[in-house]
């Protein structure tokens, strides 16, 4: 086996985390990041916590340290939907057992950098990457766009660098490259919960908890010292957005009427508010995704999708462990044919967990609070408890196994239109847990209901 000289650009969870796939192959491996070390910083107040489920801890359990990550991860079996002026309820995601586990970005990122140093992986931080020769595999880094360049060789280039990659940008100036990002209206705000004085969770540290509130919401991931980190999602403009919250006195009235119960829970709300940025969200497809035998994507900056699914990292890091059985399936010469079946297998499902992300978001938004929509569910998952072989829901799919994304939302859509046709049974409100839906269901699925392409 030739030794390969490998590039990384880009040194968060993907990043990382492929620089150990690689460098367990005995390749040299130099990674490239244009920020300081997360490691000597402190985390920027941007950050939604991690969701990780199946497709990640395979990623990491291959390479070996999943078990060290558990330590970090604090199980989540369930929704808490938080209405106002009614009680808390609860929606288990799965069977009994699964959860998926909330992880804090900045403590994960920093534990697999220290991991992927002490495995001999070379990190240059605050080195920023201004220029890549695609044919060559040459980067050139400096302190400005203007100022002098260092140009360094190498045999492989793999982009890890996000949703506005340096690596993809010069990718798009080649002929016939495919490129398109759009912006939800959309953006959040980071924002937190402490833990109590004795540190324990002030809210049941094993739910994902949410405040629906139609066009907005807030959600919050616990975390192993107490705390729970708080998101809150809602429109840049317009009525209940980031526009009409411009001083602290709107912020407590906006509070009182939308997330009462919070409150209390909320001590430093106006300094998390006033002092932790607004930020964006973002889909962003292309392709190709690779450049002769020189140059991948992977991670965000081949798919950056938004945050609903809990999917994005896990779908970097699945990126990841398929890349690894291709290259075991082709040996480790033969590039050019290893990015281009790692290129065809990826993208049909980086567009299909894109749609799904989307789509997630109204669920989580609005329809969680819809009665109509939290009897469709139960009825999907008394029927899934009693036909597991028949009906697996599309969130035990996409989250708790590793069906391709791409065949889960074609079966995902066909069980929405048999749902649809459930939901408009006379008197469904009374008669859902009867054989008499049971049949209907088993009836619908043996017919060929059309499906979306």
């Amino acid at each position: 086996m030739q030794t390969k000289n490998i590039a990384i650009v880009g040194s968060g969870l993907v990043g990382s985390l492929l620089a150990l796939y690689l460098k367990k192959r005995e390749y040299q491996v130099t990674v490239f990041d244009r920020r300081p070390d997360i490691r000597t910083v402190q985390f920027s107040g941007r950050s939604i916590n991690l969701a990780m489920s199946v497709r990640g801890w395979k990623t990491l359990d291959i390479i070996g340290i999943g078990d060290e990550v558990r330590k970090l991860a604090i199980p989540m079996d369930k929704r808490t939907i938080h209405l106002t002026g009614e009680p808390v309820y609860h929606q288990y995601y799965g069977k009994k057992g699964e959860a998926i586990s909330s992880i804090p970005r900045g403590v994960l990122n920093r534990r697999m950098i220290t991991l992927a140093e002490e495995a001999g992986v070379v990190f240059r931080f605050n080195e920023k990457v201004w220029d890549i020769n695609l044919p060559e595999a040459k980067i050139y880094t400096g302190e400005t766009e203007k100022s002098e360049w260092t140009e360094y060789q190498y045999d492989m280039i793999f982009g890890c660098d996000g949703a506005f990659s340096r690596v993809r940008h010069k990718m798009q100036r080649r002929s016939r490259f495919d490129y398109s990002q759009k912006f939800l209206d959309t953006g959040y705000k980071e924002l937190s919960i402490p833990p109590n004085e004795d540190g324990t969770h002030r809210l049941d540290k094993h739910s994902l908890h949410i405040w629906p509130r139609g066009k907005f919401m807030l959600i919050a991931l616990p975390n192993l010292d107490g705390s729970f980190t708080c998101t809150l999602f809602m429109p840049h403009e317009g009525k209940n957005s980031f526009e009409e919250l411009t001083n602290d006195d709107e912020v407590i009235k906006f509070w009182e009427k939308h997330f009462p119960n919070t409150i209390n829970l909320m001590p430093t709300l106006l300094h998390d508010f006033k002092n932790n940025p607004k930020s964006a969200l973002v889909t962003m497809k292309c392709y190709p995704w690779t450049y002769w035998d020189k140059v991948a994507l992977v991670g965000d900056s081949a798919h950056a999708i938004v945050p609903f699914y809990g999917q994005g990292m896990n779908a970097g890091f699945e990126d990841i462990s398929i890349l690894d059985e291709i290259i075991n399936t082709h040996g480790d010469e033969n590039w050019q044919t290893i990015f281009e079946t790692y290129q065809e297998s990826r993208k049909p499902n980086a567009d299909a967990i894109a749609e799904l992300s989307y789509r997630n978001f109204i669920e989580m938004s609005s329809k969680t609070a819809d009665p109509e929509f939290i009897l469709r569910k139960k009825i999907e998952k008394q029927f899934s408890e009693k036909y597991p072989d028949q009906w697996l829901p599309l969130y035990s799919r996409v989250t708790f196994s590793h069906q391709p994304y791409a065949e889960a939302l074609k079966i995902g859509d066909k069980q929405a239109m048999i749902m649809d046709r459930v939901m408009q049974m006379d008197n469904i409100e009374n008669v859902w847990n009867t054989e008499e839906v049971e049949r209907h269901i088993l009836e619908l699925l043996d017919e060929k209901l059309p499906v979306k392409n």
